[in-house]
């Protein structure tokens, strides 16, 4: 057991590594693709339609299923390769935990925004947000532009790397691999609209369980990291404690009031999905004008956030490897 968890924490620390040096090769066939394809699978087979009531009910059967499956395969795996093949069950660990942290990902889509809009190419910089975002981007200006990039950077911070690092912090990978398959449902199917209002129940409500402990502990760590890049943390705090909780998802604000506090910026506010308008308050005061250049900060503090979640994941692990 002891050497198993001890695969399992070098691993981690050897994901972080490769995400941070690699991100994610786009030739690489990546597990989270696969859990998509799964949820959408089940999409077509057990979904009944518009605001149909008895979806309920097959809505949580297709997140139990597709929870299970992802977590089970990888356990197997690693049992397997643990009895059979250490040096196998090492490489597998930390292929796994390389492919569930998202930071040079999540930058360099950020990095295309910022580029764009330095080159003052705003058609370009509206579809490079697109891609990171879920509102209409057709209409955006410059500054609408880098704020919904500067809150994707900061709301991913926990979705991408910090959240599943605390999975993999108590379960190893196979953690990593449950959260991942929740936050992957909820992305896909944990709407509020007609099609999705009782079929995606069920996962939007897991996600915001799983998600509710790692935002926060990810907002006191990126609270941590404005002080440690000299960015306005105590203004990081205030924020924080008056607008955590300015959101629809009791989760998704906790890391961007914290942002919005840190850069000295106003972040949401009113924004359109799919041709409606939605009214969403404001976070953060506007101490000062954003610019594309904040899009630059707010990914040195989702890394400084992510570095600090790396060392609490393998010191919590290395003293549970000592117990045994």
């Amino acid at each position: 057991m002891r050497l198993f968890i001890t695969y399992q924490t070098y691993a981690i620390f050897a994901g972080f590594m490769l995400d941070f040096f690699l991100g994610d090769p786009p030739s690489f066939p990546h597990p989270v693709r696969i859990i998509g394809k799964l949820i959408s699978y089940l999409d077509e087979k057990l979904r009944h339609g518009e605001n149909d009531e008895r979806d309920l009910k097959t809505g949580a059967l297709a997140t139990g299923i597709t929870v299970s499956v992802s977590t089970l395969v990888p356990l197997l795996l690693l049992i397997l390769s643990a009895r059979y093949l250490p040096y196998l069950c090492f490489f597998l660990c930390t292929l796994m935990c390389w492919q569930l942290i998202s930071a040079r990902q999540l930058q360099r889509e950020a990095d295309k925004v910022k580029k764009c809009l330095f080159e003052e190419d705003i058609e370009g910089a509206r579809k490079a947000v697109s891609m990171i975002v879920g509102r209409d981007t057709e209409k955006l200006d410059e500054k609408g532009i880098t704020r919904a990039a500067v809150e994707t950077v900061a709301e991913s911070t926990s979705d991408g790397v910090t959240a599943p690092l605390f999975w993999m912090m108590l379960f190893g990978p196979v953690g990593g691999f449950f959260y991942k398959s929740v936050n992957t449902l909820d992305s896909m199917i944990g709407y509020k609209n007609d099609k999705y209002i009782f079929f995606g129940r069920a996962a939007a409500k897991l996600d915001d369980a799983v998600n509710f402990i790692p935002s926060r502990l990810a907002a006191a760590l990126m609270i941590a990291a404005s002080a440690l890049l000299r960015l306005d943390a105590k203004n990081a705090l205030r924020v924080f404690r008056r607008d955590r909780l300015k959101h629809a998802s009791p989760n998704s604000a906790q890391t961007e009031s914290v942002c919005a506090g840190a850069l000295d910026l106003r972040l949401l506010g009113p924004a359109t999905y799919g041709g409606v308008l939605h009214d969403k308050p404001y976070i953060g005061d506007p101490i000062k004008e954003i610019e594309p250049k904040d899009i630059e900060r707010a990914c040195n503090l989702m890394y400084a956030t992510s570095a600090l979640m790396l060392a609490l994941t393998l010191l919590t692990r290395t003293l549970v490897m000592l117990c045994f």
